[in-house]
């Protein structure tokens, strides 16, 4: 029975990240035209100041869901109310504390514009606090549900594709039309309606999935005991998301907002593998939780391990397939972009790092919430020492101002690697199991498809590394990977209906 029922967790998490991954490559394709208009079209400078502000309204939005995109799953499966009220509640104290949050971002702007710089529609970004959470919660609910579709719809095609398109319609509105606010501001009204164009898309299905909370009534008492119960995890996602956005923040005070726009061009290239790990978040938590509550610890430990290699595999490919060409890749955003090349590939390594954290700290945010806080913390502590240390190095050497991205890149990979070997090691004892996503095939598929890289990029033209390069690098890796590292259980991620599907949840009311 139990062997049985740790393959049907299995075929449910293969199952989500088939869905999500399918949301993945549909995010690639709209995140990449999105790139290429700001680049092209509006220019590093402006992307730049677009990109600290949406660092702290995102980190602000973050906050504002209090850990709930994790801990609803748990709530969800202890409380005995209808699971409307659960979400209502979730979502009553999340507008609560994005009231407070968007307030202050309004009174003071320079949160968002260190530069300076900014119009009044640029600092409209702020009211995307609220859509932004909410559609947060609503697709932890539904992913409760192992719906994981409306995650892909909302995160994946609506968002991206609404953000490029209005970028692209008000570009030539502003510079040929005379309105040239829209010229300087499009990124910011496209980033906004993207996000509520999201938030309708999430939280319609949500609403029908759950129904109307019936005799539901907030209650100061319990939403403030669940504001307090969410505290530990609320930071530690805020620490996790951080790690990915202190370095912006940081290079916003040390750099010119240009500089700002070629590393958040290549932060962006960089996080598309690193969206392979959401691609089973969804799913991996209400496995874990109902684990935990059965006491069957060794189910989790192969969860996590299995899961981890899945996540390893597949960003480390991705990240030698940009990273090898990335001359190319940075160039199709534009020229000025080619500097931005070594913090790529900092970055590309620094999201293969990071996997052993990710899927350890899944089972640590409901195992050991206080120590896992504690980790994070001085991770993200770690992270901005190193990175105001490198950028003063490189100011030292009296380098350019894109060794100061580059420098910023360097010590977040370095922070991640750390991360990653203290959470599993945390992990592995509070299991007592062997936590460990390394194969030794993908040394086999690194050295591979790193010598076909090497021979395009040296023998070919620049067009060629991407358009046939990339592909073959992926094709060499996936290979040697399906042949040689994936064993029975790691097939079934390419199986439809495979151990039976997950359990079904109950019925709204």
């Amino acid at each position: 029975m139990t062997e049985a029922k740790g393959h049907t967790d299995i075929a449910a998490l293969a199952k989500g990240g088939r869905t999500n991954f399918f949301g993945f490559l549909l995010r690639l394709s709209a995140t990449a035209p999105f790139l290429f208009i700001g680049g092209r079209l509006y220019g590093p400078e402006l992307l730049g100041r677009f990109a600290s502000a949406m660092v702290a309204i995102q980190l602000a939005g973050q906050l504002c869901t209090l850990g709930q995109k994790r801990g609803l799953a748990q709530r969800l499966s202890e409380d005995p109310r209808h699971p409307a009220c659960v979400v209502a509640d979730g979502m009553l104290l999340s507008v609560m504390i994005a009231t407070v949050a968007a307030t202050v971002l309004w009174l003071v702007p320079v949160i968002a514009f260190p530069s300076g710089h900014f119009t009044w529609i640029d600092r409209l970004m702020v009211i995307t606090v609220f859509p932004s959470t909410l559609t947060d919660i609503g697709l932890a609910a539904m992913a409760y549900r192992y719906d994981v579709a409306a995650t892909v719809r909302a995160r994946s095609v609506v968002e991206p594709w609404t953000a490029s398109i209005v970028a692209a319609a008000l570009w030539p509105l502003g510079t040929y039309g005379g309105m040239p606010v829209l010229a300087e501001c499009g990124l910011s009204i496209a980033y906004i309606i993207s996000i509520f164009a999201s938030a309708l898309t999430a939280l319609v299905p949500t609403l029908r999935a759950y129904g109307r909370p019936h005799a539901w009534h907030p209650h100061p008492l319990r939403i403030g005991r669940l504001a307090l119960a969410s505290m530990p995890l609320a930071a530690a996602d805020a620490v996790e998301w951080g790690t990915r956005k202190l370095d912006i923040a940081i290079l916003g005070l040390f750099a010119t907002p240009a500089a700002v726009g070629v590393y958040y061009a290549a932060q962006q290239v960089a996080s598309l593998p690193q969206k392979l790990k959401t691609s089973f978040e969804p799913i991996l938590g209400p496995v874990i939780t109902r684990n935990l509550k059965e006491g069957n610890l060794g189910a989790i430990a192969r969860q996590v391990c299995q899961v981890g290699f899945w996540i390893t595999a597949a960003q480390a490919g991705i990240a030698l397939a940009l990273a090898i060409p990335g001359n190319a890749v940075m160039g199709l955003v534009g020229p000025k972009f080619v500097g931005g090349t070594g913090a790529l590939a900092f970055l590309l390594a620094a999201e293969v790092a990071a996997a052993t954290a990710v899927v350890s700290e899944a089972a640590l945010i409901y195992m050991a919430r206080i120590r896992n806080l504690a980790v994070s913390v001085g991770t993200i502590v770690l992270q901005g020492l190193l990175t105001i240390g490198g950028i003063e190095l490189v100011e030292d050497a009296h380098l350019g101002e894109l060794y100061r991205a580059a420098a910023a890149a360097a010590a977040l990979l370095l922070t991640l690697s750390i991360a990653s070997l203290v959470k599993a090691r945390m992990l592995a004892r509070l299991l007592d199991q062997s936590i460990n996503n390394w194969r030794w095939s993908l040394v086999v598929a690194a050295l591979a498809a790193g010598t076909i890289g090497a021979a395009i990029v040296t023998l070919t033209p620049e067009w060629v590394h991407i358009i046939p390069g990339i592909p073959l690098i992926l094709g060499v890796w996936c290979w040697i990977i399906w042949k040689w590292g994936f064993g029975p259980d790691d097939r079934v991620l390419f199986r439809r209906n495979v151990g039976g599907e997950p359990p079904a949840a109950e019925p709204a009311a």
